[in-house]
């Protein structure tokens, strides 16, 4: 992003990007310590909230569970979902920036009716109706966003969810390494990109977005219709080469997050001399590809990849003219809580 264009530097949406290192390099870890115990108490956990709220914070958390061999079972799932659900031996986290929305605070009510009592929020503002529902309720430190596009906050419930680690001795990486990230993540929203990517992805009719199920490309994809106004799909995994292909055109872009090694051949064999459209990968590596490189820092891999995207999409928005602050339907808060 250029910061001396003022189609850039006079949007809020680019503004609230470019405080994402600030937050980075000024989180607190030990911050969430009293849930982090309850939470290992039980267990079992569920994330809920909905739109960005959940799916870049809940999905990279639940990934590095895994990925590390930690031994607590994570869920998620949006609330109106998870009142599905027996939640009697879970822990419950639910994250919305305004505190209001109205699944979440449904959720936690139906919760308290049953006498749950591991009901934990993770909120922007305080004296929210979601902080007078839950047992311990935390508070961001990222402050308002007045773009519609949530952004620095996504990141900010990312680190709070990396923090619970701590009780399982596994936030180690991220702390020691939480400067460098900090100073890699404004490289990364600073860094001019090619403007033959920029140009192909702008002219696209479709957005779509393939990679690992960890909440960057799912992510992305929905910051592709609050940034650029363009449709957008999520392909998990190998999605984009098991069947859609059939109804893909050379008009449309595919993006791939981090891609496999192994997979990148049948990729450009199904999509590139298949289809005949582009495909652009966003990687700490080149590929086959036009690749946007990215740095690696060990814990914040997803983070960068994520403001990558971010820098991407507002580069397409401002190629193609958009106000990057007022989209014509979308809103702050998907469905607030009235009652």
């Amino acid at each position: 992003m250029n910061l001396t264009d003022p189609r850039y530097k006079e949007s809020a949406l680019v503004q609230e990007m470019f405080e994402t290192p600030r937050i980075i390099r000024e989180f607190d870890f030990s911050q969430g310590k009293e849930a982090a115990e309850a939470i290992k108490g039980t267990g079992r956990l569920v994330l809920t909230g909905e739109g960005s709220s959940r799916i870049f914070p809940a999905k990279s958390f639940m990934l590095d569970v895994l990925c590390r061999g930690i031994p607590l079972a994570v869920f998620t799932d949006g609330a109106r979902q998870v009142h599905q659900y027996n939640l009697r031996d879970s822990a419950v986290l639910a994250a919305s920036n305004s505190g209001q929305t109205k699944e979440v605070i449904s959720l936690f009510h139906h919760l308290i009716e049953q006498g749950h009592q591991k009901r934990f929020g993770l909120t922007a503002n305080r004296e929210t109706r979601l902080e007078a529902a839950s047992n311990r309720c935390y508070t961001l430190n990222c402050g308002k966003e007045n773009a519609v596009a949530a952004t620095k906050s996504v990141v900010e419930q990312a680190l709070f969810y990396r923090s619970l680690l701590g009780v399982y001795g596994a936030t180690g990486a991220l702390v020691k390494h939480q400067q460098q990230a900090a100073d890699k993540a404004e490289e990364v929203l600073q860094s001019q990109l090619d403007a033959e990517i920029v140009k192909t992805i702008a002219a696209a009719d479709v957005i779509y977005f393939a990679g690992r199920n960890d909440g960057v490309a799912e992510e992305l994809t929905l910051k592709t219709n609050e940034i650029t106004r363009k449709k957008s799909d999520f392909l998990e995994g190998t999605y984009a080469v098991h069947g859609i292909e059939e109804v893909m055109n050379p008009t449309e872009v595919v993006i791939v997050v981090d891609p496999f090694p192994s997979e990148v051949e049948k990729f450009h064999e199904v999509l590139v001399q298949g289809v005949g459209m582009s495909v652009v990968a966003i990687a700490s590596e080149e590929t086959r590809f036009p690749t946007i490189r990215i740095p690696k820092v060990e814990g914040y891999d997803s983070v960068l990849q994520l403001l990558a995207g971010w820098n991407v999409l507002v580069s397409v928005g401002v190629a193609n003219g958009i106000n990057l602050d007022k989209p014509q339907r979308a809103r702050k808060v998907g469905n607030e809580f009235l009652g």
